[in-house]
């Protein structure tokens, strides 16, 4: 499987201030990759400037082999762009919008408008500064699809939407991956990153701290922990685990550590309880952001 997007080490910072620190990620060409942290963490700061709407302050960025800088224009009309909020010109109608887009385009993409116009339920003649938070979302989906770009790129995209249009288009995106377009998903709405994801990269603070397949991520090396005894602080030390709560007698650790290792540690000491549970991708969210 080749490589369709490759950040190479990005910094980006305002005078002093990081917007990010040190990113480096590769997208697969016709995978979904979950892009998932706090706000703030550096998501939309790594988007942007993928996107060229503001300067890098170091790295490299690649699409299709080619770096971004100097082969901007000849490789855009390959991307389809998401921003978390869509402003449009507030004068013309949805319709005329959408016309004004396909004149960007050689190719005919006016069937592939049609089609996403009638799964989202969109009124074309409906004034753009009438529309709802989430119509106007659905108006922005409608612009990053139409061309059938190679790489999309999605920023929080499901904000806005009820649970019926957020369903359709997450039905939309399973079919255009179908198709081999590569999907960059940043959100923080980690059930539709479960659901979608074939990879995902953790950020934090501007660094990408963790990142697997979603197979590799949800499977049981990723556990809960819980222990009981009255050695529980001998424990703690010998374990070195990141602890989620505790008592004076009883802790949850989040675990990492293979079976034999773990029971190898704990063969030491006298247990009164002990529980294992396979976390979820939430919780290895809070693993990650406490």
């Amino acid at each position: 499987m080749s490589n369709i997007l490759e950040v190479k080490h990005l910094k980006k910072y305002y005078g002093e201030s990081m917007g990010v620190e040190d990113v480096t990620l590769t997208l697969k060409s016709g995978e979904i990759y979950g892009f998932i942290g706090p706000n703030g963490a550096g998501k939309s700061t790594t988007i942007r400037t993928i996107m060229g709407l503001i300067n890098k302050t170091e790295g490299k960025i690649f699409f299709n082999g080619l770096e971004l800088n100097s082969n901007a224009p000849k490789v855009k009309e390959l991307i389809g762009y998401l921003p978390s909020e869509v402003n449009l010109y507030g004068d013309m109608k949805v319709k005329e919008m959408l016309d004004y887009h396909e004149t960007f385009y050689k190719k005919d993409i006016h069937k592939k408008r049609s089609k996403l116009v009638k799964l989202l339920k969109i009124d074309e003649n409906k004034l753009i500064e009438d529309l709802s938070f989430g119509n106007l979302k659905k108006v922005g989906i409608v612009l990053a699809l139409m061309h059938s770009p190679k790489l999309l790129i999605l920023d929080e995209p499901t904000s806005g939407l009820d649970p019926i249009m957020q369903k359709v288009f997450h039905d939309i995106l399973k079919a255009e991956k179908e198709l081999g377009t590569t999907i960059l998903y940043s959100s923080h709405i980690l059930s539709e990153v479960s659901n979608l994801c074939d990879r995902i990269g953790f950020i934090k603070d501007g660094v990408i701290i963790k990142e697997d397949e979603l197979a590799n991520i949800k499977n049981n090396n990723y556990t809960y922990l819980k222990i009981s005894s009255e050695y529980i602080n001998d424990i703690k030390k010998e374990l070195g685990l990141k602890v989620k709560e505790e008592n004076d007698k009883e802790v949850v650790f989040f675990n990492d550590l293979d079976t034999n290792t773990l029971l190898k540690k704990l063969s030491k000491y006298d247990i009164d309880k002990l529980l294992i549970e396979e976390l979820s991708l939430e919780d290895l969210f809070d693993k990650y952001y406490r």
